[in-house]
């Protein structure tokens, strides 16, 4: 399977582990594709449509 960073994918993210949802949700690839290459593991970030109109913090807010 071959990963590049920015692409959208559907992600099993359990086992749950402290505040993350633990559920099948979309994520994006946020590693560089020089590491998603040779590295077992890849760092991706989930994607949410349920966000309040003032998180700022910790959040990035994509347009579509």
């Amino acid at each position: 399977m071959k990963i590049k960073q920015f692409e959208i994918w559907i992600a099993d993210q359990n086992p749950r582990m402290g505040t993350e949802t633990g559920k099948i949700r979309p994520v994006i690839v946020v590693q560089t594709d020089l590491l998603n290459k040779e590295h077992p593991s890849t760092i991706v970030c989930p994607i949410t449509t349920n966000v309040k109109p003032d998180s700022e913090i910790l959040r990035v807010h994509l347009k579509i």
